[in-house]
């Protein structure tokens, strides 16, 4: 539940849309993984397109889908193969999602994490997400011989 920029997550914990962490976090552990998943998620929520397609798709699953992110994100960053999900099933049946939501997602994705990390753990968890969004991307609007657009790759590539 959502109110004047106050997203409450399953565990009670209370995030900012607008507030970052306290502090920035110097390496990556299940505890960073999930403040980050809880910080970006209570950004999204307020986001002007995306907060409405989560909201839609989630409604009474938040609590589901933010263990399932963390899972995710400790496969991805801590490579424990924790996560056994199929993301582009998932996203394919997002027929809400237009091509400039994978840009969308980044552009709250990014700053979040850097209020999360220190600059150069946020970068490299940046690039890995940007190539996450440009799978994600080539597999939802992809035709033979295209390349993801300009926007889901930072300038630090």
């Amino acid at each position: 539940m959502q109110t004047d920029n106050i997203s409450r997550d399953w565990d009670g914990d209370v995030f900012r849309a607008d507030d970052a962490p306290s502090r920035q976090y110097t390496e990556v552990d299940p505890e960073t993984i999930h403040i980050l998943v809880h910080s970006f998620y209570g950004t999204i929520r307020s986001h002007a397109r995306l907060g409405k397609i989560f909201e839609t798709r989630l409604d009474g699953r938040w609590p589901e889908h933010l263990a399932k992110m963390e899972t995710f994100w400790q496969s991805v960053l801590l490579k424990n193969g924790t996560y056994k999900g199929k993301p582009v099933p998932a996203h394919l049946k997002l027929k809400e999602v237009v091509s400039s939501d994978y840009a969308q997602w980044l552009s709250v994705f990014r700053p979040v994490t850097r209020s999360v990390f220190i600059p150069e753990l946020a970068d490299e968890i940046i690039i890995i997400a940007e190539r996450i969004a440009q799978s994600l991307w080539l597999a939802t609007f992809g035709i033979a011989g295209s390349e993801p657009p300009a926007d889901l790759f930072s300038n630090k590539a």
